[in-house]
């Protein structure tokens, strides 16, 4: 996806790059407010006392640990998802904005496409475990539009050269991104385990 929108590929293509990432850059930051807003109203259906429960948060803290053992692929276990990917017929099909928005939706609600990691299912998870739709808009907003900065990284590409650099800067800074994310993970996790142990229901619930 990062190498579809770049200054060589939408000259090519009679586009302008700024143009067509900024649709992108909108798109993903709408999908991901799609994305926590959508999860949030539906968590408000949940009691507030229910989703405040300590074990509640056990469960969810439980699940993001699972996210977080499937990302590592422990015992060979992979991360759920379809195969979907977004349709590259569009860069040929569309105007730039056009596919850009779509391209960028689409990425920016995550569960449509193909889901790499983990923390797509805690953004909804936790936008859920809110139960408030202003928490899940910050949530899911936050989420699509650190997922589409990385386009910015095309800004300069103006030949094959510069676009195997950046696809060399990406590989390089891969693992480390990985690892953040999957720190956010488990950190993510501890903090829901200590609030439910921190909790004086808990002394009830484990009594």
């Amino acid at each position: 996806m990062l190498s579809s929108i770049s200054p060589l590929g939408e000259r090519a293509r009679h586009s302008r790059w700024w143009l067509t990432t900024t649709a992108y850059l909108l798109g993903s930051l709408v999908g991901g407010l799609a994305l926590g807003g959508l999860f949030a109203l539906l968590g408000g259906l949940v009691p507030a006392p229910v989703r405040a429960a300590p074990a509640t948060l056990v469960v969810v803290a439980a699940l993001l640990l699972l996210g977080l053992a499937l990302d590592l692929r422990v015992g060979g276990a992979t991360l759920p998802s379809w195969r979907r990917q977004v349709d590259v017929a569009w860069l040929d099909r569309y105007r730039g904005w056009v596919m850009g928005l779509g391209f960028g939706g689409q990425l920016g609600f995550g569960l449509v496409t193909i889901i790499t990691s983990a923390t797509t299912y805690a953004v909804a998870l936790l936008a859920v475990l809110s139960g408030d739709l202003r928490a899940g808009l910050v949530i899911g907003g936050v989420f699509g539009l650190v997922r589409a900065l990385p386009s910015l990284l095309m800004a300069r590409v103006r030949d094959r050269e510069a676009l195997h650099g950046v696809f060399t800067l990406v590989e390089r800074w891969a693992r480390p991104v990985d690892l953040v994310a999957m720190v956010a993970l488990g950190g993510a996790a501890l903090v829901l385990l200590a609030a439910a142990i921190g909790s004086g229901a808990w002394l009830t619930v484990t009594a």
